[in-house]
């Protein structure tokens, strides 16, 4: 679903922010994308969106070329950012179903797309409201629903749940594994909660530096006892932990 091989990004500044990365996520594979903040997670992320343009190295993603075939990339995948992006001061089922109608489908096949996401992420009755009227958890399931309605076969989540509550968090990792089991689904996210990774993911890769430096199941990269934060800090000399608390994110 995903194959890149020496992907990499340089900025005007001379940043190297990512460094020739090599990666392959499976159809169906929930995958977590860690590291500390400024490892090029998030520059990753949006190269793979089509949303930065590489510096070097080339990509498959969803069965299609990343630079020569981005459009249809673009109508494969679905991305859900870090800030989010539902309109507010407007209902959004309105916005929904125009979100449906520009990726081709007609006023019937938008609103009962509509109708389907919104029961499947639980927003029932929901749709009506403005986005400024919507707790946390709320919001951050309607930014999947735009993601979803043109059925893609891949997500893109960049730290899905930071600042929600515990339940709101554990309510949002059961509608991406329902999407996995129930629609094949595969999934990339980053993440700054190592519970969230142990729990939800079947492989986590860890970049730092621009570069891939561990990758694996949360199992076996915790052999020995070891946490997903002592993996951190023995292989970067940072504690995610630690680092994610001073950014007010949480473990």
């Amino acid at each position: 679903m995903i194959k890149t091989v020496g992907l990499s990004k340089t900025f005007d500044a001379g940043v190297d922010a990512v460094r020739g990365v090599d990666m392959t996520v499976e159809p169906g594979e929930i995958v977590g994308f860690l590291g500390p903040n400024g490892a090029g997670k998030t520059t990753t992320m949006r190269m793979l969106t089509t949303l930065l343009r590489p510096t070097s190295g080339s990509a498959t993603v969803a069965g299609r070329d990343l630079l020569g075939d981005a459009r249809e990339v673009r109508r494969r995948i679905g991305y859900v950012s870090q800030s989010g992006g539902i309109p507010f001061g407007t209902p959004l089922k309105g916005e929904l179903e125009l979100q449906g109608r520009l990726y081709g489908l007609d006023r019937g096949t938008a609103a009962g797309k509509v109708a389907e996401v919104v029961a499947g992420l639980g927003l029932d009755g929901l749709e009506t409201r403005f986005g400024e009227t919507l707790s946390g958890g709320q919001r951050r399931r309607f930014d999947i629903a735009f993601a979803l309605l043109h059925d893609p076969v891949l997500l893109f989540l960049d730290e899905p749940t930071t600042g929600l509550d515990p339940q709101s968090r554990a309510n949002l990792w059961d509608h991406i594994r329902t999407l996995r089991r129930e629609k094949g689904m595969t999934v990339f996210l980053t993440t700054h909660y190592l519970d969230e990774a142990d729990a939800l993911c079947d492989r986590v890769l860890i970049i730092d530096h621009g570069r891939i430096v561990a990758e694996g199941a949360p199992a076996e990269l915790k052999t020995g006892g070891r946490t997903l934060d002592d993996v951190f800090l023995d292989i970067t000399g940072r504690s995610l932990r630690e680092e994610s608390a001073l950014t007010g994110q949480g473990a």
